[in-house]
């Protein structure tokens, strides 16, 4: 791979992996000038780089065996601290995404149908059942039954672009002071909700939640919560699913823990 990116590029490129899960992502350098290089991300890239919300598209080309490779600024920066997470500049970002008619229309370019919860119901049930996690786990079924008497209050809700991934490692604060949210490859259709919810339960004190909502924008309402739970319990069993999947006995553990947790409060606060 790095062969073919020396090609690409031309003479003089040192070209290194920048580290991931996928080996897909490297870093090029010449004359004190650095590239991040990616191999077949997706064409929702251009969009967000247009959108100011990832580092600057610098170009795109196809390879000869059909990837195609993508070179973006490299900007110094430092991912955001846990406590970061609170800051209006992290809402404002979030409310520029999910309103942002430039990138929905770009997904649904793409052939991307919106997430219903319907839909995701019923496919993470399907994942539950073929892995045996329901009949083991009585939080695991306790989590369905939440799901399908919340199900009624998730419908009929506005679907926007959301990033599915919020966590401080995805947030960089240049040193110029720019923020920008990177990693897009569950970007999806869905509630906003989705987003907002994951931002909340991780980083930010329960007692200010509803001070967080009205910075992004949002009422705070019994349906808003309500619907934030349900993508909340969604979140947890499809973690736990993938890590069952990948025989990790540790994080199944401690997402079953998350899992418990998450159910005592649908129990005492939503229902």
């Amino acid at each position: 791979m790095i062969e073919w990116l020396g090609q690409v590029l031309g003479i003089g490129w040192k070209i290194t992996p920048a580290g991931g899960l996928t080996g897909d992502a490297f870093v090029a350098e010449k004359d004190n000038r650095r590239l991040f290089l990616k191999r077949n991300s997706s064409p929702f890239l251009a969009v967000l780089s247009a959108e100011g919300i990832v580092p600057k598209l610098i170009w795109t080309k196809r390879m000869e065996n059909g990837d195609v490779i993508t070179a973006q600024e490299w900007l110094e920066g430092r991912a955001l601290k846990s406590h970061e997470m609170q800051h209006q500049r992290v809402a404002d970002i979030l409310h520029k995404i999910h309103h942002s008619t430039e990138l929905l229309h770009m997904l649904l370019r793409m052939g991307r149908t919106p997430a219903t919860s319907d839909d995701s119901l019923e496919n993470i049930k399907g994942l539950l059942n073929s892995r045996g996690l329901i009949e083991q786990h009585v939080e695991v079924q306790e989590a369905i039954d939440y799901l399908e008497q919340l199900l009624p209050r998730t419908r009929n809700q506005e679907l926007v672009v959301c990033h599915c991934d919020i966590n401080h490692n995805n947030l960089i604060l240049t040193e110029d002071n720019n923020i920008f949210l990177v990693d897009w490859d569950n970007a999806m259709i869905a509630d906003p909700v989705t987003d907002f919810g994951m931002l909340l339960k991780r980083y930010i004190p329960k007692e200010n939640w509803n001070e967080w909502l009205m910075r992004y924008s949002v009422t705070p309402t019994k349906n808003l919560f309500e619907r934030m739970y349900w993508y909340l319990i969604h979140d947890a069993l499809q973690f736990l699913s993938w890590h069952t999947m990948r025989d990790e006995p540790a994080k199944v553990m401690e997402r079953l823990n998350d899992l418990k947790e998450i159910n005592e409060q649908v129990r005492m606060s939503i229902l």
